[in-house]
């Protein structure tokens, strides 16, 4: 009876094993880098004020809906509100997040977004005046570099889908701010 036993669990162990290192080989297969893209027109002629709203992290308390809604906090600013090396940590769930300003200009603002246990997501939001019309085109394209991790390449398929409507949603609060407030 202890040989068969013995057997059982030796071929449970290989079988385990096996299994794991195809699906280890699997996810070697997926990108390790995942962008999330979203984009909204704003109804304004004005892009200065898009860009005043996205680059100066204080007011981002007028539309995004990490403020809005979840009451996050600015704990405090590292070590400028606005400009190079602006960026603040706030407090969110109970977890400290660090936005970091990387560069800002007159079509883009890139800043980084950290917290502890968690990977770094590089953001980029494009603000573009449509010519010929009264219209402001603002894309925010966010940037994940993954681990080698299995568990994480298969999130990695499903991440567009999870985090994607977070990232419309502050854009539509952007959009509807700057409409209200011309």
């Amino acid at each position: 009876m202890g040989v068969i036993m013995m057997r059982f669990i030796k071929a449970f162990l290989f079988g385990i094993t096996g299994l794991f290192i195809v699906i280890t080989l699997l996810s070697l297969l997926i990108s390790g880098n995942v962008r999330v893209s979203r984009v909204v027109i704003i109804n304004t002629a004005d892009a200065g004020k898009v860009y005043n709203q996205i680059a100066n992290f204080d007011n981002w308390k007028n539309w995004h809906p990490i403020f809005t809604i979840d009451s996050a906090k600015i704990t405090r600013h590292i070590p400028a509100i606005v400009g190079k090396d602006a960026g603040c940590i706030i407090l969110h769930r109970g977890k400290e997040v660090e936005i970091k300003l990387i560069t800002a200009d007159s079509s883009a603002v890139r800043f980084m977004l950290k917290s502890e246990g968690e990977n770094d997501i590089e953001n980029n939001m494009v603000f573009t005046q449509l010519p010929n019309q009264h219209v402001v085109q603002v894309e925010w394209r966010a940037l994940t570099r993954l681990h080698w991790y299995p568990w994480e390449k298969f999130y990695a398929i499903f991440m567009d889908k999870i985090t994607g409507p977070g990232y419309e949603t502050a854009l539509n609060g952007l959009k509807d701010y700057i409409e209200k407030n011309p």
